[in-house]
């Protein structure tokens, strides 16, 4: 095989996070520290045998145990982030950023925050001129989020307000907002009132009656191309003479309603 040339961002430097994989169940996200070193249940390596590496390297600890050295996604994160509350799954977030139109420079306001992992996803997705402000009502989830998103370094896209939303955002004229509470029907005026024309409202619900409220009134406060959708995740078992579905699947997590503001006919 030819050569690669490398660019430097995809060398590993000190300080930063990788993905070490042993398989399928077994992957650590940790930070690189010259002089330290990763510990396992399958032997230890030195930080300092990956610096200056490229990410995809794979390496055998002091046992002869193979691990490979990836550079971390979004999704990854979201496993390993500690949590205090229900988090949601990727595949309702890979819509939500889709049809919330939620991209790099992108201005959103997000409640429920939880233990602050779709929060993360977002300011993945809009740094770095974008931000994301995101409200939460329950103290112990507010701490638990704002030490996840220091965790990952996310803090400067990040505005977390312990503020209860029902009382209205303070931001105006953003590009997206996401709902993710028990009652959302209580906040979506106030989305209205902070999207810019034609700005979405992306908002995750977990039964049908709670659907049918919400298109009502989404009706009712000038949102239109409102869609509704469920999405159920079925892996596949890939093993040698026995390809076929995993015997456990993701069901229904939850439904997602999108609907885009207007203002008036003409």
């Amino acid at each position: 095989m030819p050569d690669i040339e490398i660019n430097s961002n995809d060398l590993i430097k000190e300080g930063s996070n990788v993905l070490v994989v042993l398989d399928d169940k077994k992957r650590w996200i940790v930070k690189v520290k010259s002089g330290k070193q990763f510990h396992c249940h399958k032997g230890y390596f030195d930080y300092e045998e990956i610096i200056g590496k490229p990410y995809g390297i794979r390496l055998l600890t002091n046992k002869s145990t193979p691990l490979t050295i990836y550079d971390p996604l979004p999704s990854d994160y979201l496993k390993n982030i500690s949590h205090s509350s229900q988090i949601l799954y990727s595949k309702d977030i890979g819509a939500i950023l889709l049809n919330g139109g939620i991209s790099s420079g992108s201005k959103v306001v997000e409640t429920g925050t939880g233990s602050g992992a779709l929060t993360s996803i977002l300011a993945t997705y809009v740094k770095p001129e974008g931000h994301v402000y995101s409200y939460e009502i329950r103290e112990d989830a507010f701490k638990t989020a704002t030490k996840n998103i220091e965790k990952l370094n996310l803090t400067p896209y990040v505005t977390l307000k312990h503020k209860d939303a029902s009382l209205g955002f303070n931001e105006e004229n953003v590009d997206a907002v996401v709902l993710d509470l028990g009652n959302p029907i209580e906040v979506i005026h106030h989305a209205y009132d902070v999207l810019r024309p034609s700005g979405l409202v992306s908002i995750f619900l977990p039964t049908y009656n709670q659907v049918e409220k919400i298109f009502e009134q989404l009706k009712q406060l000038n949102f239109g191309d409102i869609t509704a959708i469920e999405l159920i995740k079925r892996e596949i078992q890939l093993k040698k003479n026995a390809i076929r579905p995993k015997t456990w699947m993701i069901g229904h997590t939850g439904f997602l309603i999108f609907a885009r503001k207007y203002t008036k006919t003409i």
